[in-house]
């Protein structure tokens, strides 16, 4: 608890100053100016003030915060967008775009008092949403309104849980933070790919552990799934339980590679060699390809004679012009490894088919890779 910054405001009737910790996902600072916000104010004054960095800390109706959310949401997609002269300009331009919508939409806070309820009329309950994100709380904090609907939705996702038919229809349920396997065809590669041995495998950076629940299920005796994320660590660790397979799968903390060497090693890295913005697009961004190159060039030291790495990877960052197919085979090469084979599948999430994406022409020519690697 002592680690959070704290956020203070005036109030405009009593001038009395209000402190309570100020919680932020993303590791955003506290805003610097604090004004009240009720349900008189409206939508063009809330969103003028967010656009200069004045935070609005509300104090109405629940639902009618949810709605000037809503609505100050519409005001940033009315601003004019620039025009893209490349794929890869239009990928900046889009983050920039998102940056700055999440920025300003952020602006909008409620508060939670120490159990983490929230103090305002129509309000839902969000302490177990909370709990799960947070952890235990002793102390009355401030957050955007935009997170907490964010942990309302992770909350939900994590309840329900999301189908696998690889696992027989079976549920993975994601934790909050942690990246959902709702893009089902990554794991499709790994239900279908020839197994070079049965005895042990390990999946590097397993998140949920769908993959490795995927290999189990598959009949791999013992897999080991790593992780550094202490979210993804309880996630994998709750799924396998959940799915019964703790007597075959575990998950240790690990930089990559557990200790000694294995007959398939797997690994899901994130595609796209940029910055990420918050913890939760750390699945997505990989600056510098560092868990990639991480991968290729530890495998050597830990596949077993005549074992196989298997490298998931979609081709996404090189129709953005992130990454070249020729950069990814010399990484490979660097590594001392050879392609032995490699199956392709077009991925079927709904932005592959939307061509008012910004970055659908890149899309639409995605494919996603299972690359079959073995030591030279």
């Amino acid at each position: 608890m002592t680690d959070l910054p704290t956020l203070s405001w005036t109030d405009a009737e009593t001038g009395a100053v209000h402190t309570a910790l100020w919680r932020s996902e993303a590791g955003n600072p506290p805003p610097k100016r604090v004004v009240i916000a009720d349900d008189r104010t409206t939508a063009d004054a809330a969103y003028r003030l967010a656009c200069e960095g004045t935070a609005l800390l509300w104090q109405g109706d629940f639902h009618n915060a949810r709605q000037l959310l809503q609505a100050m949401a519409r005001r940033t997609e009315r601003k004019p967008r620039k025009q893209a002269t490349s794929t890869i300009d239009a990928f900046n331009l889009h983050r920039q775009a998102q940056s700055q919508r999440a920025r300003t939409l952020g602006m909008l806070l409620i508060p939670l008092e120490a159990d983490y309820a929230v103090p305002l009329r129509r309000a839902p309950d969000v302490r177990e949403a909370c709990t799960e994100a947070y952890g235990p709380s002793d102390a009355a904090s401030v957050v955007s309104l935009r997170e907490v609907l964010g942990l309302i939705g992770a909350h939900e996702w994590r309840k329900k849980g999301v189908e696998i038919p690889a696992l027989g229809g079976e549920r993975i349920h994601p934790h909050y933070g942690v990246f959902s396997p709702v893009r089902g065809e990554y794991i499709d590669l790994v239900a279908r790919a020839p197994l070079p041995s049965r005895g042990l495998a390990f999946d590097i950076g397993t998140g949920t552990g769908v993959l490795a629940a995927v290999l189990a299920k598959r009949g791999v005796k013992r897999v080991v799934g790593t992780d550094q994320d202490a979210r993804a660590l309880a996630c994998a660790r709750e799924n396998v339980a959940r799915l019964g397979l703790q007597d075959q799968v575990e998950v240790v903390e690990a930089d990559l590679f557990p200790e000694g060497r294995a007959p398939l090693i797997v690994c899901n890295p994130p595609w796209l060699p940029a910055r990420p913005s918050s913890p939760v697009e750390r699945a997505v961004y990989d600056p510098d390809n560092r868990m990639l190159r991480g991968f290729l060039e530890g495998l050597t030291a830990h596949l077993e004679p005549d074992g196989e790495g298997w490298l998931i990877l979609s081709d996404f960052a090189e129709h953005l012009g992130l990454r070249t197919r020729d950069a990814l085979l010399a990484m490979i090469d660097a590594a001392g490894l050879q392609v032995i084979g490699r199956d392709d599948i077009k991925p079927r999430h709904p932005k592959a088919s939307d061509p008012a994406d910004p970055l659908h022409q890149a899309r639409v020519a995605e494919v996603t890779s299972l690359w079959r690697l073995k030591v030279r």
